[in-house]
């Protein structure tokens, strides 16, 4: 997010400042539980790169010794259904990521409720783009688009307590009963997470 597209929205200079650090930790979050996930897989590559080599060394030493070379060939074939148990894992993993990645940048409210509502069975992960979402994605938005966020541009902040598009400031929002509130939270639940400092 660059700080020239939300001067481009009208907001003041100490409003960027709080949207820029807290998209900041948001951001460095997730290059830390991916750095995390990257390290973790790092470590079991090896882990089995170190224990077919193991192997290896065992089976030349055991000549021979038909029951032990059984063996060696057992552990060789568990290892290689562990080593492919992980990349169906780590092909997973990547494939959830990607996928919350696309539907964030699709502003989806609840990206669980759309992923049941998509045929995830179809998407496939090749690299680092996501096939066969795009289409599902506008099919999502003609027959539910409620899970999708409001598109348009935003209106323009004044003194930092309220919003001019939308007609009501903070001091009305607390002023409302808590029935007014409910309705609101119902009728426009983005107005009612601005107002309320969500």
């Amino acid at each position: 997010m660059k700080r020239e597209f939300l001067k481009g929205l009208g907001l003041e200079d100490e409003v960027i400042d709080k949207v820029m650090a807290e998209h900041g930790s948001t951001v460095n979050k997730t290059k830390d539980d991916l750095q995390s996930v990257t390290t973790e897989r790092d470590n079991l590559k090896g882990q089995l790169t170190d224990r077919d080599k193991q192997l290896e060394t065992l089976k030349s030493k055991a000549t021979g010794n038909e029951e032990l070379l059984q063996q060696i060939d057992q552990l060789k074939q568990d290892n290689k259904e562990a080593a492919d148990d992980w990349k169906a894992q780590l092909d997973k993993q990547s494939f959830d990521f990607a996928l919350d990645k696309a539907l964030t940048s699709a502003k989806v409210r609840n990206s669980k409720a759309a992923k049941a509502l998509l045929d995830v069975e179809n998407i496939k992960l090749d690299g680092d783009k996501l096939t066969g979402l795009d289409d599902q994605l506008t099919a999502l938005k003609e027959s539910d688009g409620y899970l999708f966020a409001e598109e348009g541009a935003p209106g323009k902040w004044t003194n930092g307590k309220h919003h001019s598009g939308g007609g009501i400031t903070v001091d009305d929002f607390k002023k409302l009963s808590y029935a007014g509130r409910i309705k609101l939270k119902k009728d426009n639940p983005t107005k009612y997470n601005e107002l309320a400092g969500k």
